[in-house]
């Protein structure tokens, strides 16, 4: 058994593992190839994020999709590289929305450079993934661009709150699908798609990115709250510092307002209250880690995760089919 990519994923088979490990150094490489530029502040910037790592959650699943046809097309790893280009671009833009100060372990680059060379080098990524989609195919950039326009869409609805009468954790599921499961999804997508897989694989995978993406997020939301900064490399309670309404949260509101228990209740005004103080924030922290509404959104992540998991049952057996199951288990076991 050996571990490659994100969570410790194990492959059990060695011609697997060598696909999956030269497609991901592969990746790596265009993702520094095509962040460079003339000017080398522009590098320094766009390529801030890419040196202080990541999971590179987005390319191992092309990677793993593309198993189901020829995993040495060629159109599998720039598809890759695109999807986690896109990706970075939108971190260096949510750091600015969330005024983070650190991103995978090091300063964000709001942080470092400020808010006007953040948004900029998060435009420059998106540039660079538009003109090595342009050699992808008019079906490609078809693609990208729906899964873009439902990202931005997805952003716009989190900020913009659930209309009148909307259940907030219904609405909060669409924003999830939008933001994360979009881009989880072209990533199944392209790596069936690329490597000339069967449209009825194709479908299958994209439908399987959907649901763990969402699943993905669900355990960062848990993460946002149950982890310390080593564990998670970004600050803890982030999301509840800055008002963002994770589903622990949503969870949570959704109790007092039913029950109207005075605990809950006294923690929902804590909410309420100015978060910019760092002993509110901590008492915040410390009481939501030890609430239901914690292990409520654990089991949403988890259901979601099996959702995942099912759409899968009309592939083949085989390594691949099995490591795509235990990346189910693998974003499970994020949030404990």
């Amino acid at each position: 058994m050996t571990v490659v990519g994100p969570f410790g994923l194990s492959v059990r088979d060695q011609a697997l593992e060598a696909d999956v490990q030269t497609g991901l150094a592969a990746v790596e490489a265009g993702l520094l190839d095509a962040t460079k530029s003339e000017v080398p502040f522009i590098t320094e910037a766009a390529q801030h994020l890419i040196r202080a790592g990541g999971k590179r959650f987005r390319p191992l699943i092309v990677m793993l999709a593309a198993q189901f046809g020829d995993p040495y097309a060629p159109g599998v790893v720039p598809s890759a590289v695109v999807v986690e280009l896109t990706h970075l671009a939108t971190l260096y833009h949510d750091d600015v929305m969330d005024e983070a100060d650190v991103r995978r372990g090091v300063d964000s680059a709001n942080a470092r450079w400020g808010n006007s060379v953040a948004v900029l080098t998060g435009d420059f990524l998106f540039a660079r993934a538009s003109h090595i989609l342009a050699d992808l195919g008019p079906e490609a950039v078809r693609i990208q661009a729906e899964a873009f326009e439902r990202l931005v869409t997805g952003q716009i609805l989190e900020t913009a709150g659930p209309r009148d009468g909307r259940d907030p954790v219904d609405h909060y599921l669409d924003v999830l699908s939008g933001k994360t499961g979009s881009l989880v999804a072209v990533s199944g997508r392209f790596g069936a798609m690329m490597s000339g897989a069967d449209e009825t694989v194709v479908d299958i995978l994209t439908q399987y990115g959907e649901r763990l993406g969402t699943a993905f997020q669900l355990a960062d939301d848990v993460l946002d709250i149950a982890s310390d900064s080593h564990e998670s490399g970004k600050t803890p309670g982030t999301d509840l510092r800055e008002g963002i309404p994770t589903l622990p949260v949503l969870h949570l509101r959704a109790q007092a307002a039913q029950y109207g228990r005075p605990d809950d209740l006294e923690l929902v005004a804590l909410l309420d209250g100015d978060l910019s103080d760092d002993a509110r924030h901590a008492e915040a922290l410390r009481r939501l880690r030890v609430h239901p509404a914690l292990e409520q959104a654990r089991r949403d992540t988890v259901r979601y995760a099996e959702e995942a998991r099912a759409t899968l049952a009309p592939l083949p057996s085989g390594y691949a089919k099995s490591a795509l199951e235990e990346l189910c288990d693998a974003v499970v076991h994020r949030a404990g």
